[in-house]
């Protein structure tokens, strides 16, 4: 069987890969948007962290996604960040609100995990098996392994998997209107000679209720992410760049002396209830799409739910 893979992002590329492996014959097509969700993304893995009200279906997909990441990064060469997550608050009500994640440590106990937090700090949850993978290497060994499998690019196939995050809702009707872009903006900073090292976890914080996260990278960090119902709104605001960059040093105080080296914009590919929607739209198309802040988790997950769906039948 032939499987055409309508975008090139995490999804479409584990799927692809996915698919390789299990013998089809398989094709990637993609529109190289610079704000593809997986170019802009943070690279978190953490499913009990990254958990909202509401979500318990797709938290449940993303503790069986995460217990499948060490294998999966293995097998195409992508190294992960082990050292866990430090989800952290300023307020009493932040610390209510991480209860669901573990047990709340101390201002004490978090500093003696992570020195450089700052002082507004006043406890946090350690979740040490949470994961993080850097989303741009991880792109480039996903499209390696995929080359090496003998995945081309442009070729229609019998079957085609709809994975263009934010922009699948314009590809097949059944997904018009129930896919939609949600905004969020993300920055790179740069460690500078003379500023205090990144930090060795990724820190998750609420800063008097709002979220912010900052990812370490080689060389720097990734502060993220604005979130905005506003279409593919492609602009980056100063007031997101402002808030992040605020709530980020009140978390680190260190990042003042680090350089702004990138502020984008990406788009999330949202559901009606952030679920992502997998399933058979048609005989000979399947949807993969609508992960909203959890594509990279759920992104082996999805390749292998894809695969049944293929093995299972046109229907």
């Amino acid at each position: 069987m032939e499987v055409a893979v309508r975008g090139g992002g995490v999804i479409g590329l584990s799927v692809a890969l996915a698919a390789a492996r299990a013998g089809y014959s398989v094709s990637v097509s993609d529109a190289g948007s610079p704000h593809a969700g997986s170019r802009v993304a943070g690279g978190m893995l953490a499913p009990v962290t990254e958990a909202w009200p509401g979500e318990e279906a797709v938290t449940a997909q993303g503790v069986e996604a995460l217990a499948m990441w060490p294998g999966f990064a293995a097998s195409i060469g992508v190294p992960l960040f082990t050292a866990g997550t430090l989800a952290v608050g300023t307020q009493p009500g932040d610390l209510a609100d991480l209860r669901h994640a573990g047990e709340v440590l101390t201002s004490r106990e978090v500093r003696a995990l992570e020195p450089s937090l700052g002082p507004a700090v006043r406890g946090g949850v350690h979740a040490p098996g949470d994961l993080a993978v850097d989303n741009r290497l991880l792109l480039s060994a996903l499209w390696k392994a995929c080359v090496e499998l003998g995945v081309q690019s442009d070729v229609d196939g019998r079957v085609e998997v709809i994975a263009a995050g934010a922009w699948s809702g314009e590809l097949h009707p059944a997904l018009r209107g129930v896919i939609r872009p949600v905004k969020g903006e993300i920055l790179r900073l740069a460690h500078r000679p003379g500023a205090l090292p990144p930090p060795k976890h990724t820190i998750r914080a609420l800063v008097s209720g709002r979220p912010v996260y900052l990812v370490p990278r080689a060389g720097g960090l990734v502060v993220g992410a604005t979130q905005y119902e506003a279409g593919f709104d492609t602009d980056v605001s100063v007031a997101g760049v402002r808030d992040l960059l605020r709530d980020a040093e009140t978390v680190l105080p260190g990042i003042a002396e680090y350089a702004l080296a990138e502020a984008s914009v990406g788009f999330r590919a949202g559901s009606p209830d952030n679920v992502p929607v997998v399933r058979w739209l048609e005989p000979g198309v399947i949807a993969a799409t609508g992960h909203h802040r959890n594509g990279l988790l759920l992104a082996p997950h999805t390749a292998r739910l894809v695969v049944g769906l293929l093995e299972g039948g046109s229907w």
